[in-house]
């Protein structure tokens, strides 16, 4: 079947395109530089044409609410329109665990995404997953003197691993909100970030950044960490670093 996936030239929607192709399906990568704008909407009927089944691993670099929101609100809507325009059966979003539990900016606009696929005619399903252990790698790809690393509990998952469900649950019937997707184990963010950055080398300091205020206190105090049974993944980080350094 033809598979699209929003945000597919991503971290994570990379991945998502190769993983949709190894489980012998059709991928279709929505992203601007194959012509569609999800903001406007551009484009997508043609990049819809035929497509059973929409992954969205859309994104915005962004800490802000305001721009969060605009951002997904505008995407999900023009993807959910033109789903629903194509005979999409099956619209499957990609989130955060913990978004609800803590009102951080960006997250405000995961929430306006996962209301309007829950609202919305075309059937959907919602992952949920924790920080990637890829997150440690674009803490460090920022430029400057140093590399900041938030303050946070976590249990990281590949994002392999991530897209690997992603594409199950795409492939299955629509769930509504599914079960959590975390990593096998708890982590510190910012030990995470210093062991990949000695495993590479590197030799800028790696500074810790609390959040302000309730924000930071709910990151450090585990609210991001899944709070119910659900699927795990079995990447271990310190498997992953060693892949990824080696």
């Amino acid at each position: 079947m033809r598979i699209a996936v929003a945000g597919g030239t991503g971290w994570v929607g990379k991945l998502v395109v190769s993983a949709v192709r190894e489980a012998g399906h059709e991928p279709r990568v929505i992203s601007r530089s194959e012509g569609v704008d999800l903001t406007t909407g551009r484009g997508l009927e043609r990049a819809l044409d035929g497509v059973e089944r929409v992954i969205d691993a859309s994104n915005i670099v962004t800490t802000g609410r305001s721009r969060s929101v605009a951002f997904f609100e505008a995407a999900t809507s023009h993807l959910l329109r033109a789903g629903q325009a194509a005979g999409v059966s099956h619209h499957v979003v990609l989130s955060i665990v913990g978004i609800d539990r803590v009102d951080y900016g960006y997250y405000a606009g995961k929430r306006a995404q996962e209301s309007l696929a829950a609202d919305s005619d075309v059937p959907s399903s919602v992952l949920r997953a924790t920080q990637f252990h890829e997150f440690a790698a674009q803490m460090l790809a920022r430029g400057g003197p140093f590399a900041i690393a938030p303050r946070m509990r976590c249990q990281p998952v590949a994002a392999r691993e991530v897209a690997d469900a992603l594409v199950e649950l795409a492939l299955g019937a629509p769930q509504g909100l599914a079960p959590d997707l975390a990593g096998p184990e708890e982590r510190d963010m910012v030990q995470m970030v210093r062991q990949l950055h000695r495993a590479r080398g590197g030799r800028r300091p790696v500074l810790p950044l609390k959040l302000p205020g309730k924000v930071g206190r709910e990151m450090v105090g585990g609210a991001l960490l899944p709070t119910a049974p659900g699927p795990r993944g079995k990447t271990t980080f310190d498997e992953w670093v060693g892949a990824e350094a080696g």
